[in-house]
């Protein structure tokens, strides 16, 4: 068989553009998009999409051509996902919780030549582009105009353009050719997708994608979740968020219908998942905790599909939401991978057991996808595995197709974390239980050294998301006169207390439950914990306040005894 040789009919490139194609023939007629009083079918999105791509080529956008957006979860944000690679140029979401100034900065970074502008974001917008340097073009301006809340109710403050917007994102679609051959790759290896990580330990990267890459990724999403055909999947994840874990292609390819909601509020969630019926959607661990603490509670009518990711999520959290009627599935993904690599594959024997137990075994991030080749837990000095014993922490590395090409103009940063051993190597610390079974306990820069023991912050945390008055908690290392560092615990408290703890009552229920070593030795009460723009906690500013308390007292030596 040596004579036979791969030939063009067998390699075509993969693309995860072909998913709209198909979609419009297969489920023309169906829903793909509701939003408000708005709704398309599948046969209309794939026209403004090829409309969409076609009047980008005809302003000169193309293969190579970066093409940014800053947008809520709208029908406008879902099409530009197609529409702005089937122009041949590529993708990168920004995230609409960003400052101006880091705005800038990315916009600086990639040189988008023109950028959409969701009409909630426009001071945003032109306030980051005022920060250019004067001898640094801006990027043309794209207004995408929004006459209605999330209510339904119009904005009346939108009957005219700010003159900085060269038009309209719907003059653009209108101008387009519905008849628009789309540009397909070269190369599968071509780039669709820039973005930007979340900076929680260092300055944001851009994060460079192929269409191989992201092909693999969602038809490895829709196989380990099992998405059937045709569900309905509410947007509570922000599309610009590795869109949307890749998700935004997954819905085209079973022909799902994408219900937009611009913002995040339990209440309105539980009313789209009635109004509309919902299946699926997704969010991090922070909306899990909204959902089971929200005011709006009420035991879903039928079952509703939540995968959750982005930060382990405590097993009380868990339970509190699988007892609403939410049927939780966890997985663990980076920027850098565009989706969920590894998730906690279910095991039907699991379901005899306690509830409790149940979210324990949840809340571990898994094994690998069918669509990563490994992954695994690292000595990050030898390289070798770490002992599978549940308890022993190394560095979670990775290998698969979907792993990014690399870091937009960093080389440097790129050979760190993807080495020659051909391991990428994620900067999660975490450990591998007997079964094969990863978890994570830390990003490598909060793991609390503490005497000489390694202290996981997210086993704290785990304990104090189990106190009945804690809403929010994060654990970080406090500077200490003996021990060199201790833990120190930053809580918010639920609002409807009649009665608040004292810092005191909370490290005696710790103490109750975890080792003397890994207790808190220091409590403070915060209104509301500070987040990143993706909705994690940011434990470097936690860090910094801890550090600020000063060091504490050697006379913290006895808590340990």
């Amino acid at each position: 068989m040596e004579e036979l040789k791969p030939r063009p009919a067998s390699c075509f490139p993969f693309t995860p553009l072909g998913f709209l194609e198909r979609a419009a023939t297969v489920y023309g007629d169906c829903t793909s998009i509701i939003y408000n009083n708005t709704s398309f079918t599948w046969s209309q999105t794939h026209r403004r999409c090829l409309q969409l791509a076609s009047s980008l080529s005809s302003i000169g956008i193309g293969s190579g051509h970066v093409v940014s957006v800053l947008s809520y979860n709208i029908p406008a944000m879902y099409e530009i996902q197609f529409g702005v690679p089937m122009s041949g140029a590529i993708l990168n979401c920004i995230n609409t919780r960003l400052d101006a100034r880091t705005v800038s900065v990315l916009l600086r970074h990639c040189e988008p030549k023109l950028l959409f502008v969701d009409t909630l974001s426009q001071s945003l917008a032109l306030e980051a582009i005022s920060l250019f340097p004067p001898n640094k073009s801006p990027p043309l301006l794209v207004l995408i105009q929004d006459d209605h809340d999330d209510a339904g109710g119009s904005n009346s403050s939108l009957s005219t353009v700010d003159s900085r917007f060269c038009c309209t994102y719907e003059s653009l679609v209108e101008k387009g050719d519905p008849n628009f051959k789309w540009i397909r790759p070269k190369s599968e290896w071509s780039p669709i997708v820039l973005n930007y990580t979340s900076g929680t330990t260092s300055s944001p990267k851009g994060v460079v994608h192929s269409h191989r890459g992201i092909f693999t990724m969602t038809v490895d999403s829709l196989i380990d979740w099992e998405v059937p055909k045709q569900p309905v999947y509410l947007w509570t994840l922000p599309m610009f968020h590795a869109n949307g874990w890749s998700y935004t292609w997954g819905m085209a390819a079973v022909g799902g219908t994408n219900v937009c909601v611009r913002k995040f509020d339990a209440s309105t969630v539980y009313s789209l998942i009635k109004k509309h019926g919902v299946t699926h959607m997704c969010g991090a661990p922070v909306v899990l905790n909204m959902l089971s603490n929200s005011p709006e509670i009420k035991p879903l009518p039928n079952p509703v599909q939540i995968l959750t990711a982005g930060a382990p999520p405590p097993a009380a959290v868990l339970s509190r939401t699988e007892s609403l009627g939410f049927v939780v599935s966890h997985g663990y993904g980076l920027t850098e991978t565009g989706g969920l690599v590894v998730s906690c594959a279910w095991k039907r024997e699991w379901n005899k057991l306690p509830a409790t137990e149940r979210a324990r075994l949840k809340a571990r991030q898994g094994v690998r996808t069918i669509g990563m080749t490994e992954a695994d837990v690292v000595d990050p000095e030898s390289g070798l595995s770490v002992k599978r014993d549940g308890s022993t922490l190394g560095e979670i590395v990775l290998r698969g197709a979907s792993v990014m090409l690399g870091y937009l103009k960093d080389p440097n940063a790129t050979n760190k974390c993807m080495k020659e051993n051909g391991w990428f190597y994620t900067g999660d610390v975490g450990v591998m239980h007997s079964d094969g079974y990863m978890e994570i306990k830390d990003r490598s820069k909060d793991v609390i050294i503490s005497g000489g023991e390694n202290l996981s912050s997210v086993e704290v945390e785990s304990v104090l998301y189990n106190h009945p008055a804690i809403n929010e908690a994060a654990v970080v290392a406090r500077p200490d006169e003996y021990w060199g560092e201790t833990p120190c615990a930053f809580v918010s408290l639920k609002n409807e207390l009649t009665q608040k703890p004292s810092e005191q009552d909370i490290i005696q229920y710790c103490r109750a439950k975890l080792p003397h070593y890994m207790v808190p030795k220091t409590v403070v009460f915060k209104e509301e914990l500070p987040k990143t723009s993706t909705g994690k906690v940011q434990k470097f500013a936690l860090r910094d306040m801890a550090k600020a308390l000063g060091p504490s007292s050697s006379s913290s030596r006895l808590s340990r005894m």
